[in-house]
């Protein structure tokens, strides 16, 4: 009895005395920008805006790299009509506001028609999709909280990554970047 209590005290004591190292090592590879910066209107944060589909540009404004995780930020032009699938996030709520255009969105069981100066909200784990509809170019400014992985898996995806997987593949990739798919886009819901 003796022995167990000895080693459940030495335990509890290495847990002390290791929990302000631990936290120190989450924060040994993050960095905060500590300067205001400014991003020009139709220009990318680091000069290399991700190319996702063929005229849906991304242009980010603040990344993960500035807020330690905490943001992702990104202006996306859209030529052509559509959007994502319905999906959900399992750690991000999702913001949008319309700079330009006309967007279609489902949240749950909930639609909007979104126009200019018009702002969204999804919160995290409720699925979620948005289409472009209409003639023209449209912009709309995404905000993901916290960052997660979203800027790299729009990385990956602009790389060409994800082009010859299957829909398995694909599912499990937008799993291990915090992402599920629930259905089909937008496009494809009549109920409008």
């Amino acid at each position: 009895m003796k022995r167990e209590s000895f080693l459940r005290g030495a335990l509890a004591i290495g847990a002390v005395l290791a929990a302000p190292f631990s936290s120190l090592a989450n924060h040994i590879d993050k960095k905060r920008v500590d300067k205001g910066f400014k991003v020009g209107a139709g220009k990318d944060r680091f000069d290399k805006p991700i190319a996702l589909f063929e005229g849906d540009t991304f242009y980010s404004k603040v990344t993960p790299k500035d807020s330690e995780g905490d943001i992702y930020v990104f202006e996306s032009t859209r030529l052509k009509e559509g959007g994502p699938s319905f999906h959900l996030h399992y750690d991000q709520d999702e913001f949008w506001y319309i700079l330009a255009g006309e967007f279609k969105f489902k949240i749950g069981d909930q639609t909007f028609t979104a126009k200019a100066g018009d702002t969204v909200f999804g919160p995290r784990k409720v699925p979620h999709a948005f289409a472009k509809v209409g003639e023209g170019e449209s912009k709309l400014l995404m905000f993901f909280q916290p960052a997660g992985k979203m800027e790299e898996m729009f990385s990956k995806i602009s790389q060409g990554l994800t082009k010859n997987m299957t829909e398995a593949e694909q599912d499990k990739f937008r799993h291990e970047h915090g992402i599920k798919r629930v259905g089909p886009p937008l496009t494809y819901f009549k109920k409008w």
